[in-house]
């Protein structure tokens, strides 16, 4: 059975911190798959049936690394089911693509999408995550003008702050720390409770070393991105806390990072925040479905972190577990200066491994990255 037989090479792997334990428990949770030791590999037979075949109607998102859809295992458990679709030329070997996602799987917080298992058969390589109720950010929150009247202040500022503490976990209580590199409405799942959990992290752990990963499917921009690591490739935690303000500007406006109206023209969330900032009018952006109903000095402050994470310069960002203490009001940012937000508004500008990258690299998607609906 080739399972087996993969399941046998994979014993062979060397223990290291978050990875499967090395040993001969090799246990059978459900019919057509197996565990290798903790860690579930599942068939792709049990997942194709899970999934009704991959039919249409149970895909429930599409993103940089590939589609998803909702399955119900033997067990009766809902799951969501990743096929990953980057070049098998660019992804690591069966051992190493499994301990990667033992290691993975590993990684447990309240904010982050649990990683159950995942399936290596031939060419194809499977993730399967815990089912999300409601879907991404993106397709409940933004998906429509009216979805959004369903979201309180409240409700934006507890998944403003929970999306904070998962960065917080992945950049600084973590070891070895990890960049997420793709924060954006569609990689925040939202559970039964509207709880948020960062998707897709650590997914470029997957790839080789010498495969470059940018996602830049957002309203067809670059949006998301900081201007240094967009320009020049250059990867930090800081890279992560300009997109976490890309999207808190973005939770607490309603409007899309890339507009467009008569007045100005194509404009940047990024730059008509900072337009109100500077003409003391930041009350002005937020988002009138909420019909004013928020306390308007929180609202303020929420939007001038968001600000201060944006900044074109990186030093000057705050770290991911000072922005919790911001808007958590525990520091007072009453007479910090900011200075004007970062952007990268041509992509032609762009450069992946010192190489000057064409437009046509990119991939104007809007369309949902999610693990459950």
């Amino acid at each position: 059975m080739k399972l087996l037989a993969f399941a046998k090479c994979f014993r062979s792997i060397p223990q290291t911190n978050s990875q499967v334990d090395d040993g001969d428990d090799l246990r059978r949770p459900g019919a057509g798959s197996q565990k290798v030791d903790s860690f579930p590999v599942y068939s792709y037979n049990e997942l194709k049936a899970a999934t009704q075949g991959f039919r249409s109607s149970n895909r429930i998102g599409e993103g940089a690394f590939g589609s998803v859809y909702k399955g119900m295992l033997q067990d009766g458990s809902v799951v969501a089911v990743k096929i990953l679709s980057v070049e098998l030329e660019s992804m690591r070997g069966e051992r190493e693509f499994i301990s990667e996602i033992a290691a993975l799987s590993g990684i447990k917080h309240d904010n982050l999408v649990n990683l159950r298992g995942c399936c290596v058969d031939g060419t194809k390589r499977l993730l399967v995550y815990n089912y999300m109720e409601n879907n991404s950010l993106a397709y409940t929150f933004l998906g429509e003008e009216q979805n959004r009247i369903k979201f309180s202040w409240k409700l934006r500022t507890e998944i403003s702050i929970g999306v904070a503490r998962g960065l917080v976990y992945l950049h600084e209580q973590l070891r070895p720390h990890i960049v997420h590199r793709d924060i954006k409405p569609s990689n925040i799942l939202l559970d039964h409770n509207f709880s948020p959990k960062l998707g897709d992290f650590g997914l470029a752990k997957l790839f080789r070393d010498d495969t470059s990963y940018i996602s830049t499917r957002v309203a067809g921009t670059l949006g998301y991105l900081s201007p240094e690591y967009a320009i020049s490739g250059h990867l930090t935690r800081k890279s992560d806390v300009y997109s976490f303000g890309v999207l808190l500007l973005e939770i607490l406006t309603g409007g899309p990072v890339v507009g467009f109206d008569l007045e100005r023209g194509e404009y940047f969330l990024v730059d008509k925040v900072w337009e109100k900032h500077k003409s003391n009018d930041l009350l002005q952006v937020v988002d009138p479905m909420l019909n004013r109903n928020f306390p308007e000095e929180e609202a303020v402050r929420f939007l001038t972190i968001g600000l201060l994470c944006v900044q074109e310069t990186t030093k000057l960002r705050p770290n991911m577990s000072t922005a919790i203490k911001m808007l958590t009001n525990e520091i007072d940012i009453g007479d910090m200066e900011i200075s004007k937000p970062g952007l990268v508004a041509d992509l032609n500008v762009v450069k992946i491994g010192g190489k000057q990258s064409s437009q046509s690299f990119f991939s104007c998607d809007s369309s949902n990255v999610s693990s459950g609906r």
